[in-house]
């Protein structure tokens, strides 16, 4: 493909792929030359489920927005965010906003959320709205297009989809260790993944922390005394319980 000037190769790959290569060496990586990381923060999953939502011609008549002018201006991103959906999904004072709950219920252990389950997150709230349509159900209030229950409905498909199409088939090494989770509670120790490995303290913590490394667990406590919890994007799909192991 050398000479055909109009292309060029690029590889994408995700930090933790990148580090499985280089973890045992790469002496060729010099040869990489020109790289670029992209980062996704808040402002700008925020900006892509507005795109999302904006793309749809009747909506935008439907609230009387002008689409271009909404993506030239973050404040009127959020606002025409809120006028689709609710304010917050999990109603009380310390309660995160929709999109902080959007965002922390698709991000893993390494605290980060991926483009790709926040647009599936989207794509299953609607067919749960619509689903709410058929049965029934009234309208949300106040000329919203997501209620509430739609958007906390959603949550189950997308934790299913990610556990079993991405961490699973991607670590099927692992899958025995996290199979044996389903039911348990969403914060071990390493006594309590040994006792549910059945093994001895050391291959459970090396265990741990290889999970830890795919975004399974994420590791809190002391350094000597570490917990691991279990990020809510794989809860439903294990059917975790809140609360911590004994």
């Amino acid at each position: 493909m050398i000479g055909l000037s109009h292309i060029k190769v690029k590889i994408f790959l995700r930090d933790d792929i990148w580090r499985k290569i280089v973890g045992p060496g790469f002496r060729e990586a010099s040869h990489i030359t020109r790289t670029l990381t992209l980062n996704w923060d808040n402002q700008s999953l925020l900006n892509l489920l507005v795109r999302r939502i904006a793309s749809n011609v009747h909506i935008c008549d439907f609230y009387g927005v002008v689409q271009d002018e909404v993506l030239k201006n973050a404040a009127l991103q959020e606002a025409f965010f809120f006028k689709v959906f609710p304010k917050q999904v999990d109603v009380g004072p310390s309660k995160p906003s929709t999109i902080g709950w959007m965002l922390s219920r698709t991000a893993d252990g390494t605290k980060r959320t991926a483009p790709r389950e926040l647009v599936h997150l989207l794509l299953e709230a609607r067919d749960e709205q619509l689903k709410r349509f058929q049965n029934g159900n009234s309208e949300p209030d106040d000329g919203l297009l997501f209620d509430k229950t739609a958007i906390r409905n959603a949550l189950p498909a997308v934790s299913k989809v990610r556990f079993e199409q991405t961490l699973c088939a991607e670590y099927p090494a692992l899958k025995p260790y996290l199979m044996s989770l389903e039911g348990e509670k969403t914060q071990q120790s390493i006594d309590s993944l040994a006792k549910l490995w059945k093994c001895g303290v050391v291959k459970a913590a090396d265990t741990a922390e290889k999970l830890v490394e795919t975004g399974f667990f994420e590791k809190r406590g002391s350094k000597d005394t570490p917990n691991f919890w279990v990020p809510f994007i794989y809860r439903d799909a294990l059917s975790m319980v809140q609360g911590a192991a004994e």
